[in-house]
């Protein structure tokens, strides 16, 4: 059967969903969110499982990183949406009273959410929460490259849902090339800046406005005012997670040369509590998703001698937790996004040096600071640009819902999680409203009689 007609009939469909009016109510959304709690909590086994097959994730890392945290922005949103929801007054100028303003939120018709293959759960499910809360149908993507949770997905979400109003379409390449011909009023993509400039030349055909969460070189400065021991627990913990494959996971590393020294040592320590003497016999850490990812990832170790780890096992995808040092900021493992468990350390002369560096690149999705030193931490805020910022700590600023979650110039534009999902799947449409009498406006009316004129003018002097 050709894929053609029957992904545009289903688009038709979704749409007409939302025309019949049935997502608007505050009923209808509440009753989504309830029922994508129920498939996360019910069919939790099956997603770990498929989570497994993909990745070679620990259950446990799959309640944590996956299930766990759109479990936690679905009671969030369901706990806060009546209030979200609600008109927000704004203040008339003197000049238009008596009258009344407010701002509403609307949704904005049918969503496409495109999701990667590293988190294919949380990263298909988090955007939805903000997309149903909104009122809006939708259509969801899965990543192909992550294949059994795809399945999951497919076969049960729709059991959940209102399936007149949210669909999954399957499939690779041809399908979203298929998907992007359609017509939507949004279209939410997470991925890298590459497919990112496709769909953003489809949906400029019509006009489509793009949330796009892409990635980038997050970088993470360290210096001599911390626990070296304590920030490389950290710093191993969001690199190594996922295997390394996390957009916002921690790039490289920059630190003069007497803190590299010392970090080494104490990230060799951190990797041998987190994974053992051997991360290959855990389950605790993950593998690479695909044999493309391995031998591009296998390529940046190749011939270099590692600080730390350096090994690999192309029959299970596996690379070791690494650590490379001596790097010259122009080899090729700085000249793209890692994503993947290789943790470059290079060496600065000083803040100065980092700052520079940093500026010298794309705009990262996240930036990383150890240090106690208040000016430093007011200058990395001040004087470089990231989607977001995170002083003793990597990765954990997505999991907290009030936050904005987003990138900047190359690493992205838009945002969501907690209020900012509903607001980014929304319309904010402006309401005035002003009785006839007493006809105020009388006062500005044609014509401009000399002492209107001078009226007006003082006026506008006054509210200016």
């Amino acid at each position: 059967m050709d894929a053609t007609p029957a992904i545009s009939e289903l688009v038709k469909a979704v749409r007409d969903g939302f025309d019949s009016g049935r997502t608007r109510s505050l009923r209808w959304r509440l009753q989504q969110l309830d029922g994508l709690r129920a498939f996360l909590v019910e069919r939790g086994p099956e997603l770990e499982r498929a989570l497994r097959d993909d990745l070679a994730k620990n259950p446990t890392e799959s309640q944590l990183t996956e299930i766990g945290v759109v479990l936690a922005e679905v009671s969030h949103t369901i706990s806060r949406l009546r209030s979200w929801l609600r008109p927000r007054p704004v203040a008339v100028p003197l000049a238009l009273a008596p009258a009344s303003a407010s701002v509403i939120l609307e949704p904005l018709g049918v969503v496409l959410i495109i999701s990667p293959w590293n988190y294919p759960l949380q990263l298909l499910l988090s955007p939805l929460v903000g997309a149903l809360a909104a009122g809006n149908a939708v259509v969801l993507k899965p990543s192909e490259l992550a294949p059994a949770t795809s399945a999951v997905i497919a076969r049960f979400l729709p059991r959940y849902l209102d399936d007149r109003s949210v669909v999954v379409i399957e499939g690779g390449v041809a399908e979203t090339t298929e998907l992007l011909a359609e017509r939507f009023d949004h279209i939410f993509y997470t991925g890298n800046a590459r497919v990112a400039r496709i769909v953003s030349a489809a949906a400029a055909k019509n006009l489509t406005p793009v949330t796009l969460e892409l990635g980038g070189k997050s970088p993470v400065y360290v210096d001599d005012t911390v626990d070296i021991v304590a920030a490389a627990k950290r710093i191993a913990w969001g690199k190594f997670l996922n295997a390394g494959q996390t957009c916002v996971a921690p790039d490289y590393v920059l630190a003069t040369p007497d803190v590299a020294g010392r970090l080494v040592e104490a990230l060799r320590g951190a990797i041998a509590s987190l994974y053992g003497e051997d991360p290959r016999r855990t389950t605790d850490f993950g593998r690479i998703a695909t044999d493309a990812q391995f031998d591009r990832l296998s390529a940046l170790v190749s011939g270099r001698t590692a600080a730390i780890g350096g090994g690999s096992d192309e029959a299970e995808r596996y690379i070791e937790p690494t650590v490379l040092t001596d790097v010259d900021r122009t080899d090729d493992v700085m000249a793209q996004e890692i994503f993947g468990p290789i943790l470059p350390i290079v060496t600065v002369t000083g803040l100065d040096d980092a700052i520079a560096y940093i500026r010298s690149g794309d705009k990262p999705l996240a930036l990383y600071a150890f240090t106690n030193d208040k000016t430093a931490r007011r200058r990395l805020l001040t004087e470089t640009s990231s989607g977001a910022v995170g002083f003793g700590v990597t990765v954990a600023h997505l999991s907290v819902p009030g936050l904005p979650f987003g990138g900047v110039g190359e690493s992205g534009s838009g945002s969501y999680h907690g209020r900012r999902s509903v607001e980014t799947f929304s319309h904010e449409k402006a309401v005035l409203s002003k009785p006839l009498r007493p006809d105020t406006l009388g006062l500005v009316y044609p014509p401009y009689t000399p002492k209107r004129a001078s009226f007006i003018r003082g006026l506008l002097r006054r509210l200016s």
